[in-house]
């Protein structure tokens, strides 16, 4: 597999994210994965709000309206809020203050549309049939320091890879394991573009072994299927104790 970080031009509010991936992109092959930061993605479509007075409480506020659950940030020995949003547990609903020109730069308000937009155009321009898309965001894992990149949303290829019913080296056969290649994509995407001011929110990766593409978008049901509910999930025994209020307000 081979990941290459593309820089763009300083890409402003309003601006078409065709017209970026057009004048950075020259060339791109058949069954190649573009992963796409999705600050790329709020500043083209305007998903920013100015700070004013720049306090915690302002983020605070923004924050109760774009999660779906949160938890107050006293909770938290850093004041952050801990979040659920789009099937997503991590920190303010996804609002980041980075490369952001004084403002909060908010999620896009429908990442799997905007991914398949960018899928359509990608096939269109470059006219290929096999090529995958994923909005890429960072995020960090508990009992852990530092964060990695991890997929929003995805297009254009099977998002999960079973083993489960496949055996072993000592032929016992698998019974839960399953790879996420949209997570497995964007962490190598992310690393390569960097976290920085590297200007570089676009990484191409190429070779890929074990990617399903797909001629078509995801389905519901497909989309659905990568979802777990809180209640089934494995760390359910911490997450149901844990005193989430309903965001959107």
């Amino acid at each position: 597999m081979k990941v290459s970080a593309v820089k763009t031009p300083l890409v402003k509010p309003g601006d078409d994210i065709r017209d970026i991936i057009a004048g950075s992109v020259k060339s791109l092959s058949e069954k190649s994965v573009m992963v796409i930061a999705s600050k790329i993605f709020s500043f083209c479509e305007n998903r920013l709000v100015e700070k004013k007075s720049g306090t915690p409480q302002e983020k605070y506020k923004i924050v109760r309206q774009e999660a779906e659950y949160y938890l107050d940030p006293h909770s938290s020995k850093y004041h952050l809020m801990l979040t659920i949003k789009g099937n997503w547990m991590f920190v303010n609903a996804g609002i980041d203050e980075s490369n952001a020109a004084n403002h909060y730069s908010l999620w896009p308000v429908n990442p799997q549309k905007s991914v398949n937009r960018v899928w359509q155009f990608l096939r269109q321009h470059y006219h290929l049939r096999h090529i995958g898309v994923i909005m890429s965001d960072s995020k960090s894992f508990p009992l852990n320091w530092g964060v990695v990149g991890h997929g929003i949303a995805h297009c254009g290829f099977l998002a999960l890879k079973s083993y489960i019913g496949k055996p072993d080296l000592f032929g016992r056969k698998m019974q839960m394991e399953k790879v996420n290649l949209v997570q497995s994509l964007a962490v190598a995407g992310v690393l390569e573009m960097g976290e920085g001011k590297e200007q570089t929110p676009i990484a191409v990766i190429t070779d890929t072994k074990t990617v399903v593409f797909q001629d078509r978008e995801p389905t519901s049901k497909e989309l659905n299927f990568l979802k777990v509910h809180i209640k089934d999930d494995a760390y359910a025994p911490i997450l149901l104790k844990a005193n989430w209020k309903k965001g959107g307000r």
